[in-house]
């Protein structure tokens, strides 16, 4: 029942994700953050079980900075998604399986922007847009129409936003709240907070 969104451009990344915090039939907050920042220009967008969603992106982002330290430099966005699979691989086939699907979202000087999506079956690809969650449902037939490889960070807003009121308008589960943010050369920045502004059914 949650949803994240990314939207690769030329040089930049667009994210979105819902804020609703959610078990069962219970929400539990509405202001829960699921992009975690793993890097300066990087960070992962996780959907899936509470517990895991937050110790899985911690120890990514962990042993990232490990590795800068160790090293002197940061890893690239291909390389930090490849790290992130094998992880999830090596859980898969242990008794201690992580339920995570996420987007991995970054920005480096050789290869530009890049968005990789992996589920909890460790699979992964390099992509020009993704969707984790029933949203998808919603709004990937709006991304195959109106997606273009060289959009403009104002275009691939008015975009993320199109996807964004028809998941509010026609999904049976309310995700009213969603962060935007995009990353870009000089790093992950905010847009303004999206909420949904109700209206009947057309």
């Amino acid at each position: 029942m949650e949803c994240v969104i990314g939207i690769c451009g030329k040089d930049f990344v667009l994210c979105a994700s819902d804020t609703t915090s959610a078990r069962s039939i219970v929400v539990m907050k509405r202001d829960h953050d699921k992009l975690f920042k793993i890097g300066p220009k990087m960070a992962l967008m996780v959907t899936g079980e509470s517990g895991d969603t937050v110790e899985f992106a911690e120890y990514i982002a962990r042993n990232i900075q490990l590795y800068k330290m160790r090293n002197g430099y940061d890893l690239s966005p291909i390389a930090a998604a490849n790290f992130t699979r094998k992880t999830m691989a090596d859980s898969l086939r242990s008794r201690n399986a992580y339920m995570v699907n996420l987007l991995l979202a970054g920005y480096d000087e050789e290869q530009g922007a890049s968005l990789y999506i992996l589920d909890y079956l460790a699979s992964m690809q390099k992509v020009p847009y993704g969707i984790h969650g029933y949203g998808s449902f919603f709004s990937l037939s709006i991304m195959d129409r109106y997606y273009k490889p060289d959009m403009s960070k104002e275009e691939a807003l008015i975009l993320v936003n199109k996807c964004i009121d028809e998941i509010q308008h026609r999904f049976l589960v309310s995700l009213p709240t969603f962060h935007i943010r995009v990353i870009d050369k000089t790093g992950i920045h905010d847009y303004p907070t999206t909420t949904s502004v109700a209206s009947p059914m057309s």
